[in-house]
């Protein structure tokens, strides 16, 4: 395959296309998740409250890749349609439009965390020196936000493609770069949570700009357009019309864990806040690997949908989910029989990784309904549809709330927190199979919006 062609998937073997596509999205999802486990497992060194400092912020972070998803889940969506209509100047237009509200939501949101970080922080009622930690962490990585918004959403583009080796590779060089410079910073050059900002920003910012030229002067995806363009209200309200609903799915489902957070750490502590922001780390390793079929499946579903091949379309999300489900076994059984020892190997200590594998166990419960919500989702976005999953993902996870609550009066303790999360997980998982039989014979065909 030269530079400049993309796959053609309305045509050939399904499984092969899929995995060929899902492969590096998936390893570019555990990537990402390793930059966070590399900080945690050396700070995890040092002890618990420099853990708990830097979880807390990986919430905040968390909730901005979760807003980042309105360019690249859109990038995904609108330009695979546009190429599965063979209007490659329209799936140009579309790049451009979502690079330029990357960088623009990108900077809006780390004024808005600069300005307001400090009493977000506030929410989890933590030690004065824990709370400065976090703070000094959060301040150093913000200055990448905007980048890191733009390779999000270039990487969208890279997959709507059918190219996601690219990104997979130059995350990895990213990667490998935090790696040497983590234990550089945070213990040579005795900075601690300070030295695993900067390794993160610098890493981050470096994955930005090689991808950058890569995509401009290499590739040259864009045909020599910048990536800043003048926006054009058609382009925008489509890239709105998809991605805000995925935003307010994955930012709300953020919001939920700070408070679940808050509620952990009044029940267990600078632990309990540890367990649970490492343990959610932990559980990606499933997580991640399904969210990476979802975006595959998604783009797979764009190309064939905007081309009339249904009966591609539903083969594919039957055998993205038989994937899915073989993925959420194993994390069934790895989280049930060895849950303690998998936690023990990022936090290493005894009082953490206890309650952190009893977190796992509770969690092990629910892998497979959370692979079958995650895999619908892309058949959804997939078609341009990206409202149901949402409201599915919004009622579910709202009922944590109230569920924690209850659990907590009863005298469940800790361990209240971790089963509301896990049940929440099972209703989502059935709904999501109810809605989607109910819903099957009105995914009818939509014209793209130019």
């Amino acid at each position: 395959m030269t530079k400049t062609e993309t796959i053609n998937f309305t045509q050939g073997p399904i499984r092969k296309q899929l995995l060929r596509l899902a492969a590096p999205i998936v390893a570019t999802s555990f990537v990402q998740m390793a930059y966070n486990f590399t900080d945690m497992a050396w700070l995890g060194r040092l002890g618990s409250r420099e853990v708990a400092a830097v979880g807390v912020i990986g919430v905040l972070l968390w909730i901005a890749t979760s807003i980042a998803q309105l360019t690249k889940t859109s990038a995904e969506v609108c330009v695979s349609q546009s190429l599965g209509a063979r209007d490659k100047p329209l799936a140009i237009k579309y790049a451009r439009h979502c690079t330029t509200w990357a960088l623009i939501v990108g900077t809006l949101l780390a004024l808005v965390y600069l300005l307001f970080g400090s009493p977000i922080v506030g929410i989890y009622n933590l030690e004065a020196d824990v709370h400065h930690m976090a703070l000094s962490y959060l301040r150093i990585v913000l200055i990448g936000l905007p980048g890191y918004f733009l390779t999000l959403s270039m990487s969208g583009i890279y997959n709507a493609h059918g190219r996601s080796m690219t990104p997979f590779k130059i995350n990895s060089l990213g990667l490998l770069l935090n790696m040497i410079l983590d234990p550089l910073l945070i213990f040579v050059c005795h900075l601690g949570v300070v030295g695993a900002a900067f390794a993160t920003l610098l890493s981050q910012l470096a994955v930005c700009a090689i991808l950058y030229y890569r995509m401009q002067h290499q590739d040259k995806i864009l045909e020599g357009g910048s990536i800043v363009t003048k926006l054009a209200r058609d382009q925008s309200r489509r890239i709105f019309a998809i991605g805000v609903p995925v935003v307010l799915l994955n930012s709300l489902f953020a919001l939920i864990s700070i408070f679940m957070g808050r509620l952990a750490s009044e029940q267990g502590g600078a632990i309990g806040v540890a367990v649970m922001t490492t343990g959610g780390q932990l559980e990606g390793v499933t997580w991640n690997a399904c969210q990476g079929f979802c975006t595959a499946l998604a783009t797979f579903v764009g190309h064939n949908y905007a081309a009339r091949q249904f009966d591609r379309v539903w083969r594919g999300y039957r055998t993205t989910i038989f994937m899915t489900l073989s993925i959420g076994l194993f994390g069934t059984l790895l989280f049930l029989f060895l849950g303690e020892a998998f936690f023990a190997l990022i936090v290493p200590d005894p009082e953490t990784y206890i309650e952190g594998g009893r977190y796992l166990y509770i969690a092990s419960f629910s892998q497979l309904f959370i692979m079958t919500e995650i895999t619908t989702q892309g058949l959804f976005y997939g078609v341009g549809r990206s409202n149901t999953p949402a409201v599915i993902s919004i009622v579910g996870n709202l009922l944590r709330i109230p569920l924690a609550l209850l659990l907590i009066y009863l005298g469940w303790g800790l361990p209240a927190v971790w089963w509301a999360i896990s049940l929440s997980s099972i209703g989502k998982g059935i709904t999501a199979i109810i809605v989607l039989l109910i819903k099957r014979n009105k995914l009818t065909p939509m014209s793209l919006v130019a």
